[in-house]
Formats: C-alpha cells, sequence, structure tokens
C-alpha cells in the first residue's frame, strides 16, 4: 500500500507596506513627511500645544526677545511669536489644502473631459487652459482676490481658497490630459465603446483611476504653490487679516518696521513658510518617483 506524499507548504509571497516602502526608496521623502504630520499635528492641537492665546497683547514684553519663555520672542503688540506660528500652521493648511484640492480635482476633471471626447470640446478647453496659463499663478490669484468681494465662512476666506485655486486649475488639466490622452487608445476602453457602456461609466471605470497617481503628485505639490501663495496675498494685504495668525501677515506691517530692533519678527515666519514648502515640493517630487513606474530601478 503505497502512502501519498504530504502535500508541500505552499510558499506565501507577503506584499511589502507601501508605506514602509516608500521609506526605504524615499528618505528625503519619509522626513518631508514628518514634518508635514508634525504641521497638521499643530494646526489640529494649536490650543494645546501653543503655549499662549495668539492673539494677548501684553504691553510689558513689547519686541522682546527670543527666552526662555518667549522662545521666538514678542512682536510689536507683545503677542508671542511661537504661539503664533503654531496656531498660522492651521491657516496655511487649511487654505493650502482646500485651495489645492479645488483646483486639482476641477482641473482633473477638465482633462480628463477634454481627452475622452475630443474635437471642439477640446480645442475648446484646450483655449481656455492657455489663457489662464498665460497668468502667473500670483498674478491670476492677485486679480481674482481683488475682483471680488470678501467672503468669510466660518473664519475661513472663500475668496481667497478660490483665487488661489483658480489658478491651479489649467496647470493640473493639462497635465491629467496627457495622461488621460494615453488611456483613450487602451484595448480596453475601445472595449468599453463597443459594448455600448455609457461615458459616465467609462471615465470613471477605466480612465479616471489610471489618472489617480499624476492627480496625487500634482495635488500634493500645488499645496505648497497655496501656502506660499497665501503668504504673499496676505503680505500684500489681499490674504487673511488681522487678528488671524497667518505667516505671511506676520511678515507684513510692524515688522517690516522693526526689522533692524527685532529680527525675529521676520525670522521665524520666513523660517515656517520656507521650511512648509520644501516639505510639501519634497514629499510631491518623493511621491512622483515613487509612484511612477518610469522612475524604477
Amino acid at each position: 500500500m503505497t502512502m501519498a506524499a504530504p502535500a508541500l507548504p505552499t510558499p506565501t509571497t507577503r506584499q511589502p507596506n507601501a508605506f514602509v516602502e516608500f521609506c526605504r526608496q524615499q528618505p528625503l521623502g519619509a522626513v518631508s513627511f514628518v514634518i508635514i504630520v508634525l504641521m497638521m499635528f499643530a494646526g489640529l492641537f494649536s490650543p494645546l500645544v501653543a503655549p499662549y492665546d495668539p492673539l494677548t497683547i501684553d504691553f510689558a514684553s513689547l519686541l522682546a526677545a527670543p527666552s526662555w519663555e518667549h522662545w521666538c520672542g514678542t512682536d510689536a503688540f507683545g503677542r508671542d511669536i511661537c504661539s503664533r506660528l503654531i496656531y498660522g500652521s492651521r491657516t496655511a493648511l487649511v487654505i493650502g489644502f482646500t485651495s489645492s484640492f479645488l483646483g486639482s480635482t476641477f482641473g482633473a476633471v477638465l482633462g480628463v473631459a477634454s481627452a475622452y471626447f475630443g474635437g471642439k470640446m477640446d480645442d475648446w478647453i484646450q483655449r481656455f487652459v492657455d489663457i489662464l496659463l498665460a497668468f502667473p499663478l500670483i498674478v491670476l490669484a492677485l486679480v481674482v482676490v481683488a475682483a471680488f468681494r470678501k467672503f468669510v465662512v466660518g473664519g475661513v476666506d472663500v475668496n481667497l481658497i478660490v483665487a488661489i485655486a483658480i489658478p491651479i486649475v489649467p496647470r493640473v488639466a493639462r497635465v491629467v490630459r496627457a495622461a488621460a490622452l494615453s488611456v483613450r487608445v487602451m484595448p480596453y476602453v475601445d472595449a468599453a465603446r463597443a459594448a455600448g457602456y455609457s461615458h459616465t461609466r467609462i471615465i470613471f471605470r477605466h480612465m479616471a483611476p489610471n489618472v489617480v497617481a499624476p492627480y496625487l503628485i500634482m495635488l500634493t505639490a500645488f499645496i505648497a504653490q497655496a501656502i506660499l501663495a497665501e503668504a504673499s496675498l496676505s503680505f500684500l494685504g489681499l490674504g487673511v487679516t488681522e487678528p488671524t495668525a497667518a505667516w505671511g501677515l506676520m511678515l507684513s506691517g510692524n515688522a517690516a518696521d522693526f526689522y533692524r530692533e527685532a529680527p525675529w519678527m521676520i525670522l521665524f515666519p520666513g523660517v515656517a513658510i520656507s521650511v512648509a514648502v520644501f516639505a510639501f515640493n519634497l514629499f510631491g517630487d518623493s511621491l512622483r518617483d515613487f509612484l511612477d513606474p518610469r522612475f524604477k530601478v
């Protein structure tokens, strides 16, 4: 009587964790991700993290130099700069992420529609995109924010968000259209058309999932541009207004008047803006290298 050989255990291939793989392949991207997480933590838990109320005026501590009591010094009204920086991260992230999300999403919709339908619709959309691309991001944002009346909802300047989102639309639309054009000629898209599927199903089932990678990359990269645009508009007096804590606003007004006596009023907000923009730009580049198969070694 012959006995059957025991079945050998089949080897199981364990898929590496995407986040761990990202950190291994993109160490600088992981560092930038940590900076972004710290910004988000500071923005979400500002009342718990900030040592002082950012709006409290202390006439006994006007223009106080950095010390153990005030780590980043105080401004011309005696307000703690460190606390205003922490609360300013909330302003930067809310306006930056919302503007980038709205602009990138609407731009992705335009790009996919332009690539899928083609013909006259593609021509009209691309001419509209060309007109918007003729203006630099900050110039177009200046025109929009100056043309419309300030509209604030829940402490958030909606006009400012829309003004920053509009210049993002054509830039994302052009990139997403290029990715969607390569998807449109794929055999499975032709098969879906031949099967009589609706345009909506083909776009959302077959084309949209294949342009998610460039959409996420552009969304992340333009958060940095939105933060910089918000700081620039606030510095020019067309963005966030007093007494809201905002990094660009901290660089204007009294900071320009007391830059010799109190250089920390300019130094720390400038460093905060630079680090935030650098972190988001670096994270966007690292995300592109990680998601794009052409950059794989």
